[in-house]
């Protein structure tokens, strides 16, 4: 019933391994952000000289409305793309993450069990029924961890595709606007 010392050693182990994986990831994570947002900021500045250069060589209004128009839809493609990046960052970084809870989890309720079981050898005549109510409470805890998971899942599925929804509704709408402008020039 008493632990050993390896047994403390191996729980050590795996909670260092399990730190280490929560850190590599977060790391490389931020890393990957701070690649998309140094990328971003680098394009908006030589979109942003590009742009000056343009607006300096417009001679008219009409040109300067025709430019607003031509200039409005890739900066709406641009922040939806960057958008896009940074979910998809956030999203795998929750997604390892949480890979990692899981098997922390699991290895928790394997040695809950095991501790329950060396227990249940040891303990005293007559106290059956109160080890059966302590598994009956952690496969009850159990079932919930499982049905709060599942959950979880099913929502960030709904929201993944309520974001790729909206970010394709926004894309043509600013196309459909983008469009508008150029054909009332040509009239």
């Amino acid at each position: 019933m008493y632990a050993t010392p390896d047994k403390f050693a191996a729980a050590n182990k795996a909670g260092i391994e399990a730190l280490l994986t929560i850190a590599n990831t977060t790391f490389a994570s931020v890393e990957r952000l701070a690649a998309l947002n140094l990328n971003t900021a680098r394009a908006a500045l030589e979109d942003g000289v590009s742009t000056a250069k343009t607006v300096l060589g417009v001679k008219d209004v009409q040109d300067l409305m025709g430019l607003q128009a031509s200039l409005a839809h890739p900066a709406i493609e641009k922040v939806v793309a960057y958008s896009r990046g940074v979910y998809e960052i956030a999203s795998q970084t929750q997604e390892e993450l949480g890979k990692v809870a899981e098997a922390q989890y699991a290895e928790f309720h394997k040695q809950v069990g095991t501790l329950l079981d060396q227990a249940a050898k040891n303990a005293p005549a007559g106290s059956d029924v109160a080890v059966a109510a302590v598994k009956s409470a952690l496969a009850a805890a159990n079932s919930a961890y499982d049905n709060v998971t599942k959950a979880a899942k099913q929502v960030a599925e709904i929201a993944e595709a309520n974001v790729a929804a909206a970010t394709s509704a926004t894309v043509k709408a600013v196309s459909g606007n983008a469009v508008a402008p150029k054909a009332k020039k040509a009239s």
